[in-house]
């Protein structure tokens, strides 16, 4: 089983489930924010044992804002906030100090993605409409007096169609309802769909409080290529993340469901019974997905790989595998990246037939 990471709302940062893996020389390091601003960088080794490296403050955020949009990338940590403060911070040699740029984005935010490559960031929220913007050219000085301004005035609900410096696209609203009135835009979460090769070519898909699912292509326009209505429930879209499998991207609403989407045709794959909370954070593997919940349970489910073809049946469904309870609610919970050791068949009885087929790590030269 895959490693997950928790963090809850005290500030303690906790490892899910123990396992075995083979040993690596790389550091890896973990990233945490905190509700008073502070941001703190931690290496992380193979005994679950983790290192304060540094730590700072993000001076810009209020006691009623806080961080929507974490993200670690080689030696640099991203942190952003629901008023819009966007700050790159960077480890020195040594880890002996941080260097710090900052940026402006608009504000009423709700979420806030780092692509894979950090060539882009994508960003949405109340009355925000989904954004894509250049890493280097956010953080570049600004050109002219008036992209302060520019993004001030963003704050109205009528927003102008000029870009940004530093934006590369940014949607469009749906349009008018049956009645011709404007529906109003409350984007919840977002997540990059795939990796793209080109900064200005970009898969996003977003949730929104009425409960739909908006997928945009940035090639092809500023609208949705596809909305898929009513995923979410109770009280819209919580989060979302894609899957590790194709045309695969698992949702929470603000009720107690998560459930598997189909993204060829919006469809609901299955959904995971026996949640007794808003799960308020998904992290998926190839091989697992866990959520943290408001009831202070981080919940370890199976994954089905969807059909090959549209509308299948699946022979089997999502399960809850295991939970873990907590004695603080969970905020979030993120997988470390690294594969399984060796593949775990959820029909296998527990216990010690499942370490029997594991190597020592002593024993195998190979780099994990």
């Amino acid at each position: 089983m895959p490693r997950f990471l928790v963090g809850d709302e005290l500030g303690n940062i906790k490892s899910t489930a123990p396992r075995i893996s083979k040993a690596s020389n790389a550091e890896r390091k973990l990233s945490a924010a905190h509700a008073n601003g502070a941001v703190s960088i931690f290496s992380l080794n193979e005994d679950d044992q983790i290192e304060l490296l540094q730590e700072w403050k993000e001076t810009r955020i209020k006691s009623d804002q806080s961080f929507i949009g974490l993200a670690a990338s080689g030696s640099s940590v991203f942190s952003c906030t629901t008023n819009g403060a966007l700050l790159m911070s960077t480890l020195k040699n040594d880890n002996c100090g941080v260097s710090h740029k900052l940026a402006a984005l608009p504000s009423r935010l709700c979420d806030w993605r780092l692509s894979h490559d950090r060539q882009t960031f994508a960003y949405g929220g109340d009355e925000v409409e989904v954004s894509l913007w250049d890493t280097e050219r956010a953080f570049a000085p600004p050109s002219e007096s008036s992209a302060k301004g520019a993004i001030v005035n963003s704050k109205k609900r009528k927003q102008s169609d000029t870009l940004f410096p530093g934006e590369v696209w940014r949607a469009k609203n749906v349009p008018n309802d049956f009645l011709g009135l404007r529906q109003p835009v409350h984007n919840t979460c977002l997540t990059y769909l795939s990796p793209s090769t080109s900064a200005s070519q970009q898969h996003l898909l977003a949730g929104t409080r009425l409960g739909d699912m908006r997928r945009y292509d940035t090639r092809a326009g500023r609208r949705p290529v596809a909305v898929f209505k009513g995923i979410g429930k109770i009280g819209g879209v919580k989060t979302v993340e894609k899957g590790s499998s194709e045309h695969e991207a698992f949702i929470s609403d603000y009720g107690s469901n998560v459930y598997a989407v189909d993204l060829r045709n919006g469809s609901v794959s299955y959904g995971y019974k026996g949640l007794s909370g808003t799960a308020i954070s998904l992290a998926a593997s190839p091989t697992h997905l866990a959520s943290a919940s408001i009831d202070r349970y981080v919940r370890i489910h199976s994954v089905v790989q969807l059909p090959d073809k549209v509308g299948q049946h699946l022979d089997k469904k999502g399960t809850v595998l295991e939970r873990v309870f907590m004695t603080t609610i969970p905020t979030v919970v993120l997988w470390d990246q690294e594969q399984d050791t060796v593949p775990v068949d959820e029909d296998e009885q527990e216990g010690d037939d499942v370490w029997e087929g594991m190597k020592n790590a002593a024993e195998d030269d190979e780099k994990a």
